[in-house]
């Protein structure tokens, strides 16, 4: 079967829920002959599940429906995904596939601190570590010292986390002086985009190989990609679904090696379907064939959010380029925030970084203040803390506090 027949079988599924009958009310699918057929369609966004709350997304008669999961956003209704058996078997395939991508093995004890419930993350690292064969220790977040204490006496080798939360327990475990009792080898890390630097740090203080899970709750939930042991970009399981990049204003298909907006249509989902879902993830697709001679497709390591951007005086500021900026400042570390205020009828943006340098904290300011006017637009006033005084997270961290509104 090829590609639009796959496609054109998920729009006929999906337009059995409540949701796509109305948003495709005038379609018929006899006329989608073709891919410009089909990259005609409208595409489905966040703000569009939310209306379909709670259930406008299921496709499939109740008896098929076996769990639900939601975003883990914490504003606004929430998303609410309901999952066939179907559903819930192909997710465990795909996050097996990521596992044995990352070289780890049924020999592994793999450490999951992502959280369970609602959230997709923590359910899905152990189901594919179940299928691997592994031992799963589902700890979930939080409780650090159970962390440390479990990681030493069960010889973890995996460790699944946040970025933030990765950090954090690098950090725990260098502050105790257990290094040399722990037995990590990989680092699988997901949920939110992370800088060079901060990758950098994690895998020296832990002294793991680290690699980047790619996935979305409203798309199964992590695991739909995963970066393999030759470079950053991360190859997407095409056989479950087909992505597109587009441009974020003008949603203009955009070619291969064109950054924009990562859009997925699946394939073989059930309970909810999904047709031209805007992630809003930032990236390109890499169409060279890989080193490392998997035959799946590749996307670029994720540069930001195509609403994550905050305009401040005429200047358009991503995190990522926050993240480059500082990542090229010798003395500066991995950790940052931004805060935006409105004082006086003027925007000012302070941004706080940590570092371990105690001599040379205002001959720093003035270094990134100089390179943040430089390369992005404005001057911050720039404030040196020291290391471990901005706030750690168990799960993601927020970089960025606009407190004009």
């Amino acid at each position: 079967m090829n590609t639009l027949d796959k496609i054109k079988n998920s729009i006929h599924s999906a337009m059995k829920s409540a949701f796509y009958k109305k948003h495709f009310e005038s379609l018929n699918l006899d006329d989608i002959k073709t891919m410009e057929d089909f990259n005609r369609l409208p595409f489905t966004d966040k703000e569009d599940l939310r209306e379909a709350y709670p259930l406008g997304l299921q496709a499939v008669p109740d008896e098929k429906i076996i769990r639900i999961h939601s975003s883990s956003g914490t504003t606004g209704t929430p998303v609410i995904i309901p999952y066939t058996q179907k559903d819930v078997n192909d997710w465990a395939i795909m996050f097996r596939r990521c596992y044995e991508t990352a070289g780890i093995t049924a020999m592994d004890r793999i450490h999951i601190t992502p959280g369970y419930g609602l959230w997709t993350a923590g359910i899905g690292f152990q189901a594919g570590a179940e299928l691997l064969g592994a031992l799963a220790i589902p700890m979930g977040p939080g409780n650090t010292d159970k962390q440390i204490k479990m990681m030493i006496d069960l010889k973890s080798t995996v460790i699944c986390a946040t970025s933030s939360y990765a950090l954090l327990l690098a950090e725990e475990i260098e502050k105790r002086g257990v290094r040399n009792k722990i037995h990590l080898r990989k680092g699988v890390i997901g949920s939110e985009r992370w800088g060079e630097k901060m990758r950098k740090r994690i895998a020296g203080e832990l002294g793991v190989e680290l690699y980047d899970i790619y996935g979305l709750t409203e798309i199964y939930g992590p695991g739909i990609g995963i970066n393999c042991q030759k470079q950053s970009a991360m190859h997407i399981w095409t056989d479950y679904m087909y992505c597109e990049i587009i441009d974020p204003k003008t949603g203009e298909l955009l070619s291969d090696g064109e950054t924009g907006e990562l859009v997925i249509t699946t394939l073989q989902k059930e309970g909810a379907p999904l047709i031209r879902y805007r992630t809003h993830d930032l990236t390109k697709m890499i169409s060279d064939k890989c080193e490392c001679g998997l035959a799946y497709p590749r996307i670029a390591a994720l540069i930001g959010r195509s609403d994550d951007m905050v305009k401040i005086r005429g200047a358009i500021i991503y995190p990522s380029r926050v993240d480059e900026l500082l990542s090229a400042i010798e003395g500066v570390s991995s950790e940052y925030q931004i805060m935006i205020d409105h004082l006086n009828g003027k925007d000012i943006l302070t941004l706080f970084f940590e570092t371990a340098e105690t001599d040379s904290k205002t001959s720093l300011e003035k270094t990134v203040e100089h390179q943040f006017k430089e390369k992005i637009g404005i001057t911050p006033k720039a404030k040196a803390v020291g290391m471990g005084e901005l706030p750690r997270s168990e799960k993601k961290s927020t970089r960025v506090f606009d407190n004009r509104y």
